[in-house]
């Protein structure tokens, strides 16, 4: 009887274990560059891979403490609804989001801005515990983190392409314009 009794003990350590992720890209943009990107309104929005089938429901209307983000995610043949709210703010610096409702029994995801010299260090660091118990912990690394590689990866490449448009923007400055609205080329 004590067997079993150990056995289910370290059943339960081994499913509530917590899996760490993350992801880590210097970029050729300054902390206070990169960090403005994640406060634009439209961050959230283009950062969403375009092959994951979701709906926005409630966009963060800020990085600080207290604001609450809705999705609606398709898994499987199921709509599901994500709750998460940001825990942590501190401009230019980090902020922290942790998943209220959802798929995950827990989800904290970090978003770390560090200086490198001019360039500045932007990781994600994902601490969850896959869903569905131990069937979720055997999953995980043949369908969850490659999901999560995958998602990253592609929120890296955005806030890249993203920083080089506001550079192009930022070397063309204004450009001009007559009373009838026309643009004068640069």
């Amino acid at each position: 009887m004590a067997a079993v009794a150990a056995d289910v003990v370290g059943l339960a350590r081994y499913v509530r274990v917590k899996v760490k992720f993350e992801k880590s890209t210097v970029f050729d943009a300054s902390v206070r560059e990169v960090f403005a990107f994640h406060e634009r309104p439209d961050a959230f929005a283009l950062l969403m891979p375009p092959w994951e089938k979701a709906e926005i429901v409630r966009p963060p209307s800020s990085l600080e403490v207290g604001t609450t983000v809705v999705l609606r995610q398709r898994v499987g043949l199921l709509w599901i609804t994500i709750e998460a709210v940001h825990v942590a703010y501190e401009k230019d610096v980090s902020f922290v989001d942790e998943m209220r409702r959802g798929p995950f029994a827990t989800w904290r995801h970090e978003h770390r801005f560090e200086a490198v010299g001019d360039r500045c260090r932007l990781t994600d660091a994902v601490e969850y515990t896959p869903p569905l118990g131990p069937l979720g912990r055997l999953a995980d690394p043949i369908a969850i983190r490659p999901r999560l590689r995958k998602m990253f990866d592609y929120r890296h490449e955005v806030t890249r392409r993203e920083l080089a448009r506001a550079e192009v923007s930022a070397t063309r400055g204004p450009s001009s314009s007559d009373r009838t609205g026309r643009v004068d080329d640069p």
